[in-house]
């Protein structure tokens, strides 16, 4: 089986491209046999463990949603002109098109919608290859700013064999937005994440590197935009004894740092982003004693939120979009109302002051992540979604339809 997926945006520095280098790389390592994979996207950087070919691209005009650390000068796509649009558009069509020429895969799989599911479409009929689409939710917040494409990803939705949402939230979302005639195609698949945690690994590096004056340590991670909401976890700060660590980049970030120095803030620290250097995030993760996420915005899932609960770190999340999915209010974190310091400042501190309540309800974040968005079982239901994608139905001697695993009995 080989798989070809059309990505719009680099493949590190946001949460969807993160996604799909450890689904690919989940996907070879448990189906080597019969599992390659292509990548179209605008990166030029190698992929670890050879993964997935990469078609690189360069983009005549450089794109994005809602904001991206590696594109900090990048066009929203909802301010693109109709020109742009059509410029951008034909030229992911001509590169999609001589990726299958030189891959020839079995499947498309595009992991964002926007343009991308009308340039499978094209691709499907053209080449006589199955396509399915997947949504991560920032994809449907740009439609409420730009709604020129979503009749073309309607007639595409139709004719995609599968659609799959990161979870029940953006799944309603995205049949809100297109048609509620879709859900028997329309699957819930969340974000995978890897529990190989080395809980015994030594972090102090950070205190030291960051002049700490504090025991207790909270962390953000993520997109330095408007919908995040940071600004609100900063001006908590001015009441949390504990160093407050934004690891991140984005539009948002002067304004920021303009906020830390108006209430004199010796305790936050602005880190910036670390691109690839994974493992030096992941030891903020272990070190951190409380993650926050003070979202203003409908958060689709949240793969940082997965990250900090792997690592055994209690949560406190606005209560925003598809989170409940991951957390249960007082079990595994805290859900408060968003754009509320005051909220937040009272969960932190709990957990900062109670050790016994922090450490249950870090465990219990750690249990809900292995047991419900482990690679291994994402891994499985992306591969079954894609065998179902390739089968045909074709008439037996009596008449009656069949299907087939056409290309799937062929490996």
């Amino acid at each position: 089986m080989k798989v070809l997926y059309l990505y719009m945006f680099p493949l590190w520095g946001n949460g969807s491209g993160n996604w799909l280098r450890r689904l690919t790389a989940s996907l070879k390592q448990k189906y080597e046999d019969n599992y390659q994979a292509a990548i179209v996207a605008p990166d030029s950087r190698f992929l670890k463990h050879k993964q997935a070919r990469l078609f690189r691209l360069h983009p005549p005009i450089t794109g994005v949603f809602v904001g991206n650390p590696e594109l900090p000068q990048a066009k929203k796509y909802s301010k693109f002109t109709a020109q742009e649009m059509i410029l951008t558009y034909n030229y992911y069509l001509l590169k999609s098109a001589k990726a299958i020429e030189r891959f020839k895969p079995d499947l498309i799989h595009c992991f964002h919608t926007a343009f991308l599911p009308p340039i499978a479409f094209q691709l499907s009929n053209l080449y006589k290859i199955p396509f399915v689409i997947m949504t991560h939710g920032s994809d449907l917040y740009y439609f409420k700013e730009d709604p020129r494409w979503k009749p073309f990803v309607r007639d595409a939705s139709l004719r995609a064999k599968f659609i799959t949402a990161n979870s029940n939230f953006t799944r309603e979302w995205y049949l809100d937005m297109f048609g509620h005639d879709l859900s028997k195609k329309t699957k819930t698949i969340p974000a995978g994440i890897s529990n190989n945690i080395d809980f015994s690994r030594d972090v102090s590096w950070i205190d030291k590197k960051l002049n700490f004056q504090y025991d207790k340590m909270v962390l953000f991670t993520g997109r330095l935009t408007q919908h995040k909401g940071v600004e609100y976890l900063i001006k908590a700060a001015r009441q949390i004894k504990a160093e407050i660590v934004i690891a991140g980049d984005g539009p948002e970030r002067k304004y920021l740092e303009s906020l830390i120095l108006k209430f004199k803030l010796t305790n936050v620290h602005m880190v910036g982003y670390f691109s690839s250097k994974l493992d030096t995030i992941n030891d903020y993760y272990l070190r951190a004693d409380v993650y926050v996420a003070p979202s203003v915005w409908d958060e689709p899932l949240g793969l940082v939120i997965l990250e900090a609960m792997v690592n055994k770190t209690p949560v406190v999340v606005s209560r925003k979009g598809g989170v409940t999915t991951l957390v249960k209010d007082g079990y595994n974190g805290f859900l408060v109302r968003s754009r509320s310091p005051k909220l937040i400042v009272e969960k932190v501190n709990l957990l900062l002051k109670d050790e016994k309540l922090a450490e249950k309800m870090g465990e219990r974040a750690y249990k809900t992540v292995t047991e419900k968005f482990s690679w291994d079982k994402i891994t499985t239901k992306f591969y079954n979604l894609y065998i179902k994608s390739l089968q045909k139905s074709v008439p037996t001697k009596n008449g009656v339809l069949k299907k087939i695993e056409n290309i799937v009995a062929k490996k």
